[in-house]
Order: structure tokens, then C-alpha cells, then sequence
């Protein structure tokens, strides 16, 4: 720790200080700044030169007066202390409680600014993740150590969605649950609060650790959040060897933030003012999870995006989407028709399901049984476009089927109960009673065995 401290701070603007006559600081070194008031705010190095310091202050820089500002440098970077006892405590974006309980002591301390984990040393994500949700478990499926975010707008459930992903997520072959690590960006104090007690009262607290930064904390201190916590759960998970499921909410103001602070320091903006460099950075964060080999943990990511003007095009899940394995997207249209959860899904994804279901993993006939469902929800929407020019009484019976089954699907598959849990047995058995509005020659996608073994005995 230097034993210096500089009295040089030329400009504070927008959560950045700049310190000048500063000699051998480092690029991303820790800092301590002390005010007039002698209260002491927190900060990190971003840019050095011979000239000047360029520091971004996680508290900000409200009220600073540069004349008796004393920055001291630590000589080292921003650590977190980690130890077991972090669970079902409460935190803010660089790992200080906000629960009113004392801070983490422990001798294990780690660097936030972790790197992306070395393709070399991964192993394949494969078990299957039962979210008791049946539009992702039986369409969309998430397996272990899958970064699979949740494209959402303004105004849809995407907290209610996440908070019953981290009620019910568990592996199939594993008595033991997930530990979850929750990171909370830009929130508002209501969907904070929301967070905490549906942990508490679903008794799932005990295995959370929250990190908060909300809507009117320093936007600085959200660069560090998502970092500060996946260097939990990389603990969690590869010192300790749990499965850890970190659900991130919400990118879009970690982004958002990552604005502000570029253009204050100058940096030449790129797509809707974002820096040129949006897409590095969110690979930085979402590349530290994923499974290694010889260990038995892992990290599950489950971001959530919410799309300005609900534009799926938009930088922020344009780039999400071209570094994650999929995406689960909410419709507003079945959000105003009452349908919860309302994961429109035509357009969500999981590009690893095909590798975490099956025979070994879910049921022998779930990747048929989803690709038949996929291939006439995708028939039926045609048709109700259709029916919206020309009306459905001019539609064929044929036609009259397709959106009856699309209905019915939407009314009975897409829509469950906020804590109503699926096994996916009862989710494949629920898709075999909507395929069963068909006849089997229609049934293509599937196996005269599926038909024989799983079709209702009522041939329709």
C-alpha cells in the first residue's frame, strides 16, 4: 500500500477524477479518496499516463472540492473477501454489506477483474436444467454452464420470470439445488425489495447472495458489480465446487452506464453512442461462466436484456446474442393478453438443448416432440395471419385446426402458474395432449414409436 497521498486532483466530472504529477501508477490499481468531510469514497484507475491519472469513482463525485481532495493509491487492485459466509448476505456493487451486518473476513481474497475462462480448459455443457417452466424446459432448454439471457421490454415480467427460474432450477441427477449469486443493476428500490422477500419467503435466501446497485447509487459502481459478482461465484463454484446459477438484471443499464462513463472520458462513441468496445466488454462478463474440466462445479448465466422500444436489433441484445448460446424472449403481445409467463416462442433459442435432453437426460421423445411443436406453432401463425385479412370463417377445417391448437397452446402450455413447477415428464405429457388435436399422418416430426407409445388413444 503507498504510503503517498496526492493533493492534485484537477476535475471531477461525471464519476471520473483526474489526478495529475502522479509517478509509476498502474493501469486498474485500487484508490482511496478522501473528501473535505474526511469521508472516504472508493475508486479504480482506468487510464494512466505520465501527465495524469484518469480515476473512476465508484460513490461519484458529488460534492468533491478539488482543493482538499487527498487520493491515495493502494498498489493493488480491487479485491473482494470470499469465504462460505456469503450466503444469504446482501451487498453493494464493490462488496460492501448493505445489510447491516459486518463485512466478509476471511484470508482468501481475489482480484475482481478475473479473466474469460481458457477454452482449453472447458468441458462441453451438457446436464439438463429443469426450471419447472415449460416453454424453456420442453422448447428452450438450459443446461449447465449455458449463458442463456432473457430478451425482455419495458414493463414485462422478466423479475417474476427470473425469481421463479431461481425458486425451482435444479439438476435432474443431483439431490442438492443451486446456490445462487444475484446481480442487480440500475434497479429500482421496488424491484430490490421484490427480490429479497420472494427469496426469504420461498426459503431459498439461505443459498443467495446479492450484490444491489440501484437506481439512484452512483452509475460508476455498476461497471464493477457484474465483476465483483462472478468472482463469488467463480469461489462458489470452483474453490467449493458448487453449481452456481448468477441471474444478472439488468444489462441494459450496466450498459448504459458503461455510455456515460466512455463519453466522459472522451472515448469515440460507436453504435447509438455505446463505446467501440461494448462488445469486448460484455465478453469479458459473460465469458467467466461455464464448466472446467476435473471440476465438479459450475456457473449457469442467466442474464436478462430489457430492449429499448422492445428492438431485438438494438446493440445491447444484438451483441448479447452473438456471444451467448441463445435467448428466451418475452412477448408483449401475450403479456396484454393476460399469458404469464409470456415467452414468445418462435424467436427464443437454446443452442446447446440439443445436447442436455434425451434419452439419457429428459425422455427419448422430447427433441421430437419440441420439433413438432415448433413446426406447427410456426403453421399456426401463419394461419392466424391469415385469419386476420380474410377472417376465420373463410378458413379451411384444416386451417380452423391449427388455430384451435394454437390457442390451446398458448392457453395451456405457454401459460402456467407464477409458482406452479413442471417436471418435464408433465411438460412432454401436456405437448403430446395438444399434438394429439392432430392425426398421426400429420404428425411428421415424430416416430411411429412416439406416436404409439405417447398419442392419446382418441385418433382424432
Amino acid at each position: 500500500m503507498s504510503e503517498k497521498e496526492y493533493r492534485t486532483a484537477i476535475s471531477a466530472r461525471g464519476g471520473l477524477l483526474a489526478v495529475n504529477q502522479t509517478p509509476g501508477v498502474a493501469f486498474g490499481d485500487r484508490v482511496m479518496i478522501r473528501d473535505h468531510r474526511d469521508r472516504c469514497r472508493n475508486g479504480q484507475v482506468i487510464r494512466s499516463s505520465r501527465s495524469e491519472v484518469l480515476i473512476q469513482v465508484f460513490e461519484g463525485t458529488d460534492d468533491l472540492d478539488l482543493e482538499t481532495t487527498w487520493v491515495r493509491f493502494m498498489d493493488e487492485p480491487l479485491e473482494i473477501s470470499l469465504s462460505p459466509q456469503l450466503l444469504g448476505r446482501v451487498f453493494n456493487g464493490i462488496g460492501e454489506p448493505k445489510d447491516d451486518r459486518p463485512p466478509i473476513v476471511s484470508s482468501t481474497r481475489r482480484n475482481v477483474n478475473g479473466s474469460a475462462i481458457n477454452p482449453s480448459a472447458r468441458t462441453y455443457p451438457r446436464e439438463f436444467i429443469q426450471t419447472g417452466i415449460s416453454t424453456i424446459d420442453g422448447l428452450n432448454a438450459l443446461v449447465r454452464g449455458q449463458k442463456l439471457p432473457v430478451f425482455s421490454g419495458s414493463g414485462l415480467p422478466h423479475n417474476r420470470l427470473v425469481a421463479q427460474v431461481v425458486r425451482q432450477a435444479r439438476l435432474m441427477d443431483e439431490e442438492g439445488g443451486f446456490l445462487i449469486v444475484f446481480a442487480a443493476m440500475g434497479v429500482s428500490y421496488a424491484d430490490a425489495r421484490f427480490f429479497e422477500e420472494d427469496f426469504t419467503s420461498s426459503g431459498v435466501l439461505g443459498n443467495v447472495v446479492m450484490y444491489v446497485n440501484l437506481a439512484d447509487d452512483p452509475p460508476v459502481e455498476r461497471l464493477a458489480l457484474p465483476r465483483v459478482a462472478l468472482t463469488a461465484a467463480e469461489y462458489l463454484a470452483f474453490d467449493l465446487d458448487y453449481h452456481v446459477l448468477v441471474v444478472m438484471t439488468d444489462i441494459t443499464n450496466y450498459a448504459e452506464a458503461l455510455r456515460e462513463v466512455s463519453t466522459a472520458k472522451g472515448d469515440v462513441p460507436s453504435r447509438k453512442g455505446y463505446p467501440g468496445y461494448l462488445y469486448s466488454d460484455l465478453a469479458e462478463i459473460y465469458e467467466r461462466s461455464g464448466r472446467i474440466r476435473d471440476r465438479h462445479g459450475s456457473i449457469t448465466l442467466m442474464p436478462v436484456v430489457t430492449m429499448p422500444s422492445d428492438d431485438i436489433t438494438h446493440p445491447i441484445p444484438d451483441l448479447t446474442g452473438y456471444i451467448t448460446e441463445g435467448q428466451i424472449v418475452l412477448s408483449r403481445e401475450l403479456d396484454n393478453q393476460g399469458i404469464y409467463p409470456p415467452v414468445s416462442v418462435l424467436p427464443s433459442l437454446s443452442r446447446l438443448m440439443k445436447d442436455g435432453i434425451g434419452k439419457d437426460d429428459t425422455r427419448e421423445d422430447h427433441p421430437r416432440v419440441a420439433s413438432q411443436l415448433y413446426a406447427l406453432y410456426a403453421r399456426a401463425q401463419e394461419i392466424r395471419n391469415l385469419a386476420s385479412i380474410i377472417g376465420a370463417e373463410e378458413l379451411s377445417e384444416t386451417d380452423r385446426r391449427y388455430l384451435a391448437f394454437a390457442d390451446a397452446f398458448d392457453g395451456r402450455f405457454v401459460r402456467q402458474g407464477e409458482d406452479e413447477d413442471r417436471s418435464i415428464v408433465e411438460t412432454l405429457n401436456l405437448a403430446w395432449e395438444l399434438l394429439s388435436m392432430f392425426p398421426g399422418d400429420t404428425l411428421s416430426r415424430v416416430s411411429e414409436t412416439d406416436l404409439a407409445k405417447y398419442r392419446y388413444n382418441d385418433k382424432r
